[in-house]
């Protein structure tokens, strides 16, 4: 707990902190990045819902599910959003756009719901293994036109059923709506960074149909919980750094300098 005079420095891209309680939205006043404020300017704000925001987690708890749980509160139930908004089931053949924590969680949600083809496009080799080991059964590094070709490739000359938009820039968009086959959807779930646009001719002359936005966590929770307490998923492997609270501004770092998929902070 922190008193009035405790002091420590709030990364200058400090946005969301992961510890053992879940997710935890901090808020600021009158203080710059990287200056070190007092515990009194420290305002911690907690969802507020309609319905209860906490999940009873039945115990006792096996220490080592503790990091997918946590996956619980974020990038899991984002991923299974942005796979249930496209329509991902047994019969969906699947290009997921985006390697961080909420594309690879993409991937373990769409192969959960039973698609039989998942395509991930991963630039990097740590990201691209952990890809395969959630259930992609293809990878493409490309991007743009020569990705699209990738996939038709894979496919045999056909689109994707559906593409999971997991980035939130235009690029990222246009590779998604660039991966589907005409008639095909899109599910996005990347919060929209530098004014991401959805091309609403594309999707009239192609017929396709997209969906998404935020993850309603709450709604999805317990249809989740039972996989990972059964440990039939194991998302926590998205934590590939653990830090010390001490160090929430290496942890941050990390994650910025890709040395991290997503770092797990601890008390």
């Amino acid at each position: 707990m922190l008193d009035r005079d405790s002091r420590f420095t709030v990364p200058r891209d400090a946005h969301n902190v992961v510890t053992e309680l879940g997710r935890v939205r901090l808020g600021h006043s009158n203080i710059l990045p990287g200056q070190p404020p007092r515990a009194s300017q420290i305002r911690c704000h907690l969802p507020v819902q309609q319905s209860p925001s906490l999940v009873k987690v039945p115990g006792p708890i096996d220490s080592e599910l503790i990091p997918s749980l946590l996956t619980l509160s974020d990038v899991f139930p984002t991923g299974h959003h942005a796979a249930v908004s496209a329509g991902v089931g047994p019969d969906t053949t699947v290009v997921v756009v985006g390697d961080g924590a909420v594309g690879l969680c993409a991937v373990l949600a769409s192969a959960r719901l039973g698609a039989p083809r998942i395509i991930a496009m991963s630039r990097h080799a740590d990201r691209a293994a952990l890809a395969r080991e959630f259930g992609a059964t293809d990878i493409v590094a490309e991007r743009g036109a020569e990705g699209i070709a990738a996939v038709r490739d894979l496919l045999g000359g056909d689109l994707a059923d559906a593409a999971l938009e997991c980035v939130g820039t235009d690029v990222a968009m246009e590779q998604a709506l660039g991966s589907v086959r005409g008639g095909g959807r899109v599910g996005f779930v990347g919060v929209p960074a530098g004014g991401s646009q959805v091309p609403i001719g594309t999707l009239f002359s192609r017929n396709i149909t997209i969906g998404g936005g935020m993850a309603p966590a709450r709604r999805y929770i317990p249809e989740l919980l039972g996989d990972v307490l059964a440990g039939t998923v194991n998302p926590g492997m998205v934590f590939t750094q653990t830090f010390a609270l001490d160090d929430i501004a290496a942890a941050y770092e990390a994650m910025s300098n890709r040395t991290a998929i997503k770092s797990l902070v601890l008390p």
